[in-house]
């Protein structure tokens, strides 16, 4: 008999993707899909189960189907339609606790999978330039996905202790985006004006849909030989980028709000709907966060096939166009610079002082 998969979270594309993904692995016998809401999309040839993971059921399913890996990608820090924070935060926690709880019991589980995020450092002033899965928060999450995704790996780690017979693989993921992209932070980056921190242009990375999809392939088999694939891992595009720089080649013009008036600024968005403005989310976008990614390639043996320059072009290129696209801001400073001088002399020459332009952003 060949290996049995369940996966949580299969309503949200990119469980629903990982699980066509994982049927084609040689050696998988069989998928489960869970989740509590009936996915619009095709999930190949794999058995939807619909289950809520915070009920108890859980324990029913796996037993059932003789389960011995699950991939839990139920952690998510936006809702899944109209279900709002309290839903959000009751399926990655309690959710979670049921999972492993389920998992605890069972005695063909051998191996599982967790999707968690790089918000566990937090942000702050005083943080390190550089993150390492081992750096501890110089201040914990205080709300928010942030919070949720801190308490799921402590659930984990209780259950890593109690069931050391299992493998245990726990993926930091940064900041995911692609054409498909499903976050607070992507539905921020949509908004036609975004409001930013005065005075402050955090770095952020980013990681690709498709290396998300990759790497969760990678930990959920058996180990290549000369790599370790149970631990805790950052996985990130190599490189930052600025948020000023992220703006720019989206062509969305910024507004810099003092930093008093900010969590207004996110109630009122979260009033109209556009976008989840947690306070953790403020945080990022003051003091921004980049992590090491050494043991994801050395240990875990991952390197991505996008950067974080590449993940956000192509974000970038599923969006509507900004109010102010690169290309036709940069042909407008060329028309400008092509204008004759005052006093009638000639346009100035490139390198006379004038601003040379690019037409992609910078």
């Amino acid at each position: 008999m060949g290996k049995v998969v369940l996966v949580t979270g299969v309503a949200r594309q990119l469980g629903g993707r990982f699980v066509r993904r994982v049927q084609r692995e040689p050696g998988v016998d069989r998928v489960i899909a869970v989740d509590a809401v009936a996915p619009a999309h095709q999930l190949g040839g794999a058995e939807f189960v619909r289950a809520d993971i915070r009920q108890s059921a859980i324990a029913r399913i796996l037993a059932e189907y003789a389960v011995d890996t699950v991939v839990h990608l139920d952690v998510s820090g936006k809702a899944l339609g109209a279900g709002g924070r309290t839903a959000i935060k009751e399926t990655n926690v309690i959710g979670t606790m049921q999972l492993l709880g389920a998992c605890q019991k069972s005695p063909t589980v051998r191996r599982l999978v967790v999707k968690s995020s790089t918000s566990v450092y937090g942000s702050a002033p005083r943080d390190p330039a550089v993150f390492t899965e081992t750096t501890p928060p110089k201040s914990l999450p205080s709300g928010g996905f942030a919070k949720d995704a801190v308490e799921v790996e402590g659930y984990v780690r209780g259950f890593a202790r109690r069931r050391p017979d299992v493998a245990v693989c726990v993926l930091r993921f940064a900041n995911i985006l692609g054409p498909h992209p499903d976050s607070p932070l992507a539905d921020y980056l949509s908004l036609p004006v975004l409001p930013t921190v005065f005075g402050y242009d955090p770095r952020l990375q980013f990681v690709h849909e498709d290396d998300v999809i990759d790497v969760l392939g990678i930990a959920a088999n058996e180990p290549r030989r000369g790599t370790l694939n149970s631990g805790t891992f950052n996985i990130a595009g190599d490189g930052v980028l600025l948020l000023s720089q992220c703006s720019r080649r989206l062509g969305r013009p910024t507004v810099p709000v003092l930093l008093p008036a900010v969590t207004w600024v996110g109630s009122a968005l979260r009033t109209i709907g556009m976008t989840d403005f947690s306070p953790e989310q403020i945080r990022l976008l003051t003091h921004g966060r980049v992590v090491s990614t050494v043991q994801m390639r050395e240990t875990l043996g991952f390197r991505p096939k996008f950067t974080t320059a590449e993940t956000f072009a192509e974000f970038a290129r599923s969006r509507e166009p900004g109010l102010l696209p690169p290309a036709t801001v940069g042909g407008v400073v060329d028309r400008l610079a092509a204008l004759p001088l005052p006093g009638g002399a000639g346009p100035r020459e490139r390198g006379s002082g004038a601003v040379q332009t690019t037409h992609g952003a910078r």
